[in-house]
């Protein structure tokens, strides 16, 4: 199909997305039980609506330079060579509606070495995936989870999808159905529900030919393998598989000249990676990297106890959250504390890295459980490289990361500092923001770092997202404001108040609201109510 009919569709998903937004948030706070806290609703509008509807219309931008192969996108983008040889894509902020809702907010793109600026290879090719049946398997903890993977399958790979969706959230089908409508009755989409027998069924069908999922590796190896552990295993299930697996997720914090108030901030900043959606989130934080001789970090460590305690309470919604907290609360003999959230963990682990690895470090809670490790390092340089050691080596999974660091040891490192970035090994790293943004700003491919395989998947195979088409990516850096408006004003940080997926913001749910209205139709007189709402955090 053309590229012009395609984007017919995608107007059509568009309007139905905005005339569904409210019901899909309201059904969505009332499935996580949240409904008695409003602000909550902000994360639901989101990462639900808005993370939708930015994806369609960046896809629908991109397809209308499709006809003269995407040449004015290519130079629309701007691209950098790094320390590394590669390339980076800047891709965000595009518009001047970016730098003025996002002030301080930028991200890129590192294409993986030797690759050049390509973008919609499908496109180029004289036939499609020749009517090929690609089965999303969804996740149940982000609502937009799988209608985004379902786009990326249909536009970015001309495939045809089935999405199963997960039962702790098949509430969402019959919104995604409207929303899908189009799609549907013409025969390139369909929406099923269903527990693992039927999900098995479909993995296992004649007419799927692929199959993306989101979920745990757990999942991923009983699809391939038939079973999740064990050796000499033998693959029972040859179709071509992508997935995306989460992973125990890191936060670095370098050293530097952090005030009280830097201090307070990145604290809740550190509170927010984890306990955003309830801390049900592939994404999160789970691993706290401080450095053992900074004089700073025991005040860090007690404005991180108190951020993790004084967040809004809710429901442990997803399934086995409660014994996967006990796992970990009974595995280290952890005590709680007067004045400590009961369904809270907050572990901290020995200084010393070099013993075996500890359960924290090798598999994912997906609950809210946050582990606070120190590493040495006699300076900003010296910390950085043995915290990135420390990540790449020793933690499960190479999904997102997220470093905190001041902007005066940036300039400080110099060179030093894309060096380190360079050598991460993780698919999206946020710099002074929490790498899910990657996931929000859909332009920018989401996915684990490339090299795993299907016997060893850890945090997945492949890309989804990727709204501008980009050949092969590499990984996400999204940088963000160090400090929130209007500190971050005085210290050239920006114009960013505290953002709304903050878990602390009193006004997300009425920021996530105009935020999706204002993507619906831009305009210059919904500004200053954004502004305002934002500010009242």
């Amino acid at each position: 199909m053309p590229a012009a009919r395609k984007i017919h569709y995608l107007h059509r998903i568009e309007t139905a997305t905005v005339a569904l937004a409210a019901e899909w948030v309201a059904v969505s706070v009332r499935a996580k039980g949240t409904a008695g806290t409003p602000p909550l609703a902000g994360e639901e509008w989101m990462s639900g609506p808005w993370a939708l509807l930015r994806a369609v219309k960046q896809l629908s931008g991109a397809l209308a330079s499709a006809q003269e192969d995407f040449k004015s996108l290519r130079q629309s983008l701007p691209v950098r060579s790094t320390i590394s040889g590669q390339l980076a894509v800047q891709v965000f902020p595009a518009k001047r509606w970016d730098r003025l809702l996002m002030n301080g907010i930028r991200a890129e793109v590192w294409l993986e070495p030797g690759a050049e600026l390509e973008i919609g290879s499908t496109y180029r090719r004289t036939s499609g995936n020749g009517g090929r049946l690609d089965l999303v398997l969804g996740a149940g903890n982000v609502s937009s989870i799988a209608p985004l993977d379902a786009l990326y399958k249909l536009y970015n790979e001309s495939s045809v999808v089935l999405i199963k969706l997960n039962p702790v959230n098949d509430y969402l089908r019959p919104i995604l159905e409207e929303i899908f409508a189009s799609l549907i009755e013409d025969g390139f989409a369909a929406i099923a529900t269903g527990g693992a027998e039927i999900g098995n069924a479909l993995c296992n069908h004649p007419l799927v030919d692929a199959i993306h999922v989101t979920g745990s590796t757990t999942t991923h190896d009983a699809i391939v393998f038939g079973r999740a552990n064990g050796a000499h295993r033998s693959r029972i299930n040859h179709k071509p598989i992508t997935s995306e697996l989460g992973g125990v997720g890191p936060v670095i914090v370098v050293p530097g000249p952090w005030t009280e108030a830097d201090l307070n901030f990145q604290a809740l900043h550190i509170a927010t990676q984890r306990l955003h959606n309830g801390g049900f989130n592939c994404i999160a934080a789970q691993v706290a990297v401080l450095p053992a001789n900074w004089p700073q970090t025991p005040a860090l460590i007690a404005a991180i106890r108190r951020a993790v305690n004084d967040a809004p309470d809710r429901p442990a919604y997803y399934p086995g959250a409660r014994q996967r907290i006990d796992k970990f609360r009974e595995h280290y003999d952890t005590r709680r504390k007067a004045g400590e959230h009961a369904d809270r963990v907050i572990i901290l682990t020995p200084a010393d890295v070099d013993g075996d690895p500890t359960l924290l470090f090798s598999e994912e809670a997906f609950a809210p459980v946050l582990a606070i490790t120190q590493i040495p390092g006699d300076d900003a340089s010296a910390f950085l490289n043995t915290a990135v050691d420390f990540c790449n080596q020793r933690l499960s999974g190479t999904l997102g990361a997220s470093i905190l660091i001041h902007p005066d040891t940036v300039r400080e490192l110099g060179n030093r500092f894309e060096q380190a970035l360079a050598s991460l090994r993780y698919g999206c790293i946020g710099i002074n923001i929490w790498q899910g943004a990657g996931f929000l700003l859909t332009e920018t491919p989401w996915g684990a770092y490339p090299g795993n395989t299907i016997d060893k998947v850890h945090s997945g195979i492949g890309k989804v997202h990727n709204t501008l088409m980009l050949e092969r990516p590499q990984k996400t850096i999204v940088f963000g404001p160090f400090r929130p408006f209007p500190r971050g004003l005085l210290h050239g940080c920006g114009l960013l108040p505290l953002p709304p997926w903050f878990v602390s913001h009193r006004s997300a749910h009425r920021v996530g609201q105009l935020l999706f209205e204002f993507e619906s139709q831009a305009s210059l007189f919904k500004l200053p109510a954004i502004f305002w709402n934002a500010l009242r955090s």
